[in-house]
């Protein structure tokens, strides 16, 4: 069984995941745990709940960096692990939330009755997040997942009252004894997706459509132009910033500026797929971003750069399951089955596919860097130098354009 709610808020966007900052700290907070689900009957909830079945399942295994001993859950009656999700926008049929129900579906369906998973769509990353939060606790969800990154205070809060409850933080950075942060490595998929765009245009232009001027969307957009630059060194990236991460409107508006400029095959780290629309209608070419988008530009789609979230949600369920759930930090890729990318067009060459095939390969078995000096910046300075492999800590503070990205980041002097 599955549970939905649909919170009653007015903007699903994530446009507050904005990092505040570019240091990586974490948190030791502490908790107090829950003592039973309240009948639902008195809850301030947010939504009507409602049943519906399961879909089919895969399964998928690999390491996670762990920094604590296991936290200690409270016995209970036994019954299914109740885990939720909490979504910042709606499940849709493509992006980000969608990958992220998607994943859930999958997740729950190879435990069998094990598990009971719910979610509740459109929680904008606001002060109300909290309430969300506290209300999925108070009905017996002992695991939660947070899906975007303006959820991290609010989670950081909630844990610190509900020691026994396992939380889960995409795209965050502070820790708990009971909350651990997990990303997806999307800067992979930007890279291969650069591959195939710099073999595919005539211009020698690329356009971004980019949502919020943070360090994972910088290090996107520098990771397509050097994979573009890897087959094609005479290509370019120009970039409009629309500061939201779902708004299909201006995010189409983007990407028809970006053609106007010369730019004819586009990429978009946003939520929607708008640009990939906006590409089709002008017989440009585009890419789906965080699922497959193929259907929504058929003849203007080159491939998907997409998330399967899967692998990390079975191994996070598993991980309580078997009471060995520690808190910690993970960020997985191609390597661990997490970032893929998919339906590759017809039109593009054969070696082109090839050479795909061989990063896929070199990122799985740790043969192949992406980023791997020397690399420069947009200013000409060197920021890596040549035979040095960037760290995690070099790719989690990325706040420059590599060379052959135009303008100005928005802030810079």
């Amino acid at each position: 069984m599955v549970i939905t709610q649909k919170a009653a808020m007015k903007d699903p966007r994530r446009n507050a995941r904005a990092r505040a900052g570019l240091s990586l700290q974490s948190s030791a907070l502490r908790s107090l745990a829950p003592h039973a689900v309240r009948a639902l009957t008195t809850l301030a909830s947010l939504a009507t709940l409602t049943s519906c079945s399961k879909p089919d399942a895969s399964t998928s295994t690999a390491p996670a960096t762990s920094l604590s001993a296991p936290v200690a859950t409270a016995s209970a009656a036994p019954g299914p692990l109740k885990v939720s999700f909490v979504y910042v926008g709606p499940v849709g049929d493509a992006g980000w939330t969608f990958a992220h129900d998607r994943a859930r579906k999958e997740a729950e369906a190879s435990f069998g009755g094990k598990v009971q998973t719910s979610f509740v769509e459109n929680v904008p990353e606001a002060a109300d997040a909290e309430r969300v939060l506290r209300d999925v606790v108070s009905q017996g969800n002992t695991l939660i997942f947070g899906t975007t990154f303006g959820y991290m205070d609010p989670m950081l809060k909630v844990a610190a009252d509900k020691k026994d409850v396992h939380f889960e933080h995409a795209t965050g950075y502070k820790t708990a004894d009971n909350l651990r942060t997990y990303d997806s490595r999307t800067y992979e998929g930007a890279y291969m997706a650069g591959v195939v765009a710099g073999a595919m245009t005539k211009s020698n232009m690329l356009g971004v459509v980019g949502s919020i001027p943070i360090p994972e969307v910088i290090r996107n957009i520098d990771s397509f132009t050097l994979g573009a630059q890897s087959v094609n060194p005479k290509v370019t990236t120009r970039v409009v910033w629309v500061n939201k991460w779902f708004d299909p409107p201006k995010e189409g508006e983007a990407a028809q500026s970006l053609m106007d400029q010369g730019a004819d095959v586009l990429m978009q780290n946003t939520d929607s797929s708008a640009v990939l629309g906006a590409a089709e209608k002008a017989g440009k070419y585009g890419f789906g971003w965080d699922s497959d988008m193929s259907k929504y530009g058929p003849k203007a789609h080159l491939g998907s750069a997409v998330i399967n979230w899967a692998p990390y949600y079975k191994k996070a369920i598993g991980d309580v399951l078997d009471g060995s759930w520690k808190t910690g930090q993970s960020w997985w890729g191609v390597k661990e089955g997490a970032i893929d990318l998919v339906a590759l067009a017809d039109s593009v060459p054969a070696p082109t596919k090839t050479k795909i095939d061989t990063i896929k390969a070199g990122l799985k078995d740790g043969s192949f860097v992406i980023w791997k000096g020397p690399v420069v910046d947009s200013s000409g300075k060197e920021v890596l130098k040549a035979g040095d492999a960037a760290d995690d800590k070099f790719l989690h503070s990325i706040n420059f354009y590599v060379k052959g990205v135009q303008g100005n980041l928005p802030g810079s002097k």
